[in-house]
């Protein structure tokens, strides 16, 4: 055995076991894991870490640093990876959650590797890990089925959405209306989709702190005791206010109140162009002359343009609410034709509150006198607020919204563009949707406690609303367009209309960037069967292949595609928020949005007296629970997400990035644009201001 005998050997023998073993080092690869911040997302339990590459993968390891609390809420830690060889180009990482004492779930925000060349490469995560599971991700790139070359990430492309169609099923909740995700309970749901917490959610427990807010629980429970006149609901308004809730209080018995909310309003859907008056409406020009101020007959002024029509004959033979046998509940299916004066003011000319006419159905008129007249627009209110809730919100934005998620998680994989670009839209759609079911619109739910059309009803109007129910109509642009309110010459002052095309040109752009990021021509959409399989799963399943219903079952175009995203996130943010957030605004004073009437319609005129208009609005009770749901309804949750907020990077892209930050200026733009245009309004017009436009239903 070689000894050395001087210092300088010695030395020279040290440096060339340092580099000996310098050069047999192994790679390590330092792993970042950023655990989310909401309630309850850190853990206890013992996580391992698999890295999958193109040349190799390294062993399972468990991510654990000696005294200290690994993965607590909102925690960022770091690790190192040490492997026999380099495993090549990174392609997969696995994580698995053990048990440690009892089960603990833990909220994976994302996962960013450095590799030994000093390359980051992202994974984002955004899952939930239950139990003793596994997930395995891909990195953050953005990938179509076609961009896949190894065998390795075609598999797991594959093994993923096989996963998600076993979790993810359709169920019809009720024949003939929208299918919707097989679950029972909100606690039924894949922990994925569920809420963060679900008593933020919980309608009866909502619903009881907003009759406590409001100082109504003193007559939340006296049902069949009626309100003494007008003036006596003002009891029930007197806590929190705002300035359109209290202008509407003031001005409610007014034509011109009435007419502007068919602009403006809560339901701004109902008013339509006359081109023809309907022969079940037989108004003459007689009848309205004194109303009409352009010297013209009523024919010239609906030639003119001049004439729009409401008609609500949806609500014809609708059950009403009977689940209270003390209290007899009754609808109407009215008809109301409305006249665009000189002033470009929408009046109300004539209403009909059945859908034959005849001596038992009036044409009621503003001559008539003051209380048939106020009690015919009472009618129409309450039937608007009927079609409001069940059709333009409820069906037409949750429904809806539903069915695009379910099909979303059913047929894009994390990876796929389509996938990360509507998540953030779809966020707790499910989930509130699944809690509606359980809580709010089920038998004996709260939907039947203050609606006239609780009780089945409901589900009865949303099957006579899907013959309507088409895409086209699904496409804000199409949809003005259909009931001849397009022109702002001929109808000024629609700021629904106005501000909702903004909102829709801007949200279009955006996509439309996206889209041509990932989709170079045509022929890439067709050849993208996981796209294909979305948009047909929607339509065969979702929309259950309903021959009136139009959606497309492929589609041929990038144009096609951005239209189809486009209704998808316009639908969830935007023309929810439009149709949403304005219930407490426009319906918080019971007599402009009765949710039941205790008195059937008046079959003649001259016998009504404002007795029998209070005798006819909801009861105490009615009216409170109707007070805490729209007040309810129209809050934001607490850490709302904005139109334009993407703060879960799912896209890792720079040119994705900066269409991101387009959008977020130009919707910027929209909102100063409208902010402008409201002051000094009596009447500001705000729902479709992007910075009040949640991105997805679930409020």
């Amino acid at each position: 055995m070689y000894l050395p005998d001087t210092y300088n050997q010695w030395i020279s023998v040290l440096l060339s076991i340092v580099c000996v073993c310098v050069c047999t080092i192994m790679p390590s690869y330092t792993v970042t894991v950023a655990t989310g911040s909401q309630w309850f997302a850190g853990t206890d339990d013992y996580i391992y870490i698999t890295l999958v590459g193109t040349e190799g993968c390294s062993e399972r390891t468990l991510l654990d640093k000696p005294l200290y609390n690994d993965f607590e809420r909102g925690a960022v830690d770091s690790y190192d990876v040490t492997v026999g060889e380099n495993l090549g180009e990174l392609e997969l990482v696995k994580i698995e959650k053990k048990k440690y004492w009892v089960q603990d779930d833990w909220y994976c925000k994302y996962i960013t590797v450095k590799t030994p060349s000093g390359d980051y490469v992202e994974f984002p995560c955004f899952h939930w890990l239950v139990d003793d599971k596994e997930v395995v991700l891909r990195d953050g790139k953005a990938l179509l089925p076609k961009d896949d070359k190894t065998r390795l990430v075609k598999q797991h492309r594959h093994k993923e959405l096989e996963s998600r169609r076993k979790t993810y099923r359709w169920r019809e909740w009720q024949p003939g209306i929208p299918m919707s995700i097989d679950a029972n309970t909100h606690k039924e749901l894949p922990r994925d989709i569920q809420f963060d917490s679900e008593k933020g959610v919980d309608f009866i427990l909502n619903y009881s702190k907003a009759i406590e807010n409001l100082c109504v629980n003193q007559f939340m429970h006296m049902f069949q005791s009626s309100w003494n006149d007008f003036a006596d609901f003002e009891r029930i308004f007197v806590r929190i206010k705002n300035t359109i809730s209290e202008y509407v209080m003031q001005h409610w018995k007014e034509d011109f109140m009435f007419g502007y909310q068919y602009l403006n309003g809560c339901n701004p859907v109902m008013i339509q162009k006359c081109t023809k008056l309907p022969e079940k409406f037989p108004v003459t020009h007689d009848m309205v002359a004194d109303c009409l101020e352009r010297e013209m007959t009523l024919e010239e002024e609906i030639e003119a343009g001049n004439i729009y029509i409401a008609d609500y004959e949806l609500m014809e033979d609708i059950s009403p609410n009977s689940t209270d046998p003390c209290t007899l509940q009754y609808l109407a299916a009215p008809i109301c034709l409305l006249y665009n004066n000189s002033q470009s003011k929408i009046l109300p000319l004539a209403i009909q509150l059945g859908q034959t006419p005849g001596k038992d159905n009036p044409i009621f008129l503003p001559s008539d006198g003051q209380y048939d007249w106020m009690l015919a627009k009472i009618w129409v209110r309450s039937s608007d607020f009927h079609i409001h809730q069940t059709v333009t919100h409820l069906l037409r934005t949750h429904l809806v919204s539903e069915v695009f998620g379910v099909a979303m998680f059913r047929q894009l994989p994390a990876v796929h563009p389509a996938y990360k670009l509507l998540l953030p839209h779809i966020r707790f759609t499910i989930a509130i949707n699944t809690k509606a079911r359980e809580q709010l619109i089920c038998e004996f739910g709260i939907f039947d406690k203050a609606n006239g059309t609780g009780g089945g009803g409901h589900v009865e109007m949303i099957q006579k609303a899907m013959r309507s129910l088409t895409f086209r109509s699904l496409c804000f642009p199409d949809a003005i367009k259909a009931r001849g309110v397009d022109s702002p010459e001929d109808l000024p002052y629609y700021y629904y209309r106005d501000d909702g095309n903004r909102v829709w040109d801007v949200t279009k752009s955006f996509v439309w960037d996206v889209v041509c990021i990932y989709y170079d021509s045509d022929d890439t959409v067709q050849k993208d069967e996981e796209i294909q399989a979305f948009v047909k799963d929607v339509c065969s399943f979702g929309m259950q292949d309903l021959d009136c219903c139009g959606f497309p079952k492929s589609l041929k175009t990038r144009e096609e595609l951005t239209e189809y995203l486009t209704v998808i996130i316009f639908t969830a943010s935007a023309h929810h928020a439009a149709v949403n957030f304005g219930q407490y605004d426009w319906c918080s004073w019971i007599p402009n949005a009765p949710p039941t009437m205790r008195k059937p319609p008046p079959r003649q005129k001259g016998v009504v007296d404002v007795k029998f208009i209070i005798q006819s609005l909801p009861d105490r009770g009615r009216s409170c629970w109707h007070l805490g749901a729209v007040w309810a309804l129209s809050q934001f949750q607490e850490n709302e997400l904005f139109l334009g907020m993407y703060p879960d990077e799912h896209f890792i892209e720079k040119p994705v990035k900066e269409a991101m930050e387009s959008f977020r200026k130009r919707l910027a733009e929209v909102s100063s644009v409208i902010k402008i245009r409201n002051e000094g309004k009596k009447l500001p017009y705000y729902y479709f201001s992007p910075d009040r436009i949640p991105n997805s239903v679930a409020v």
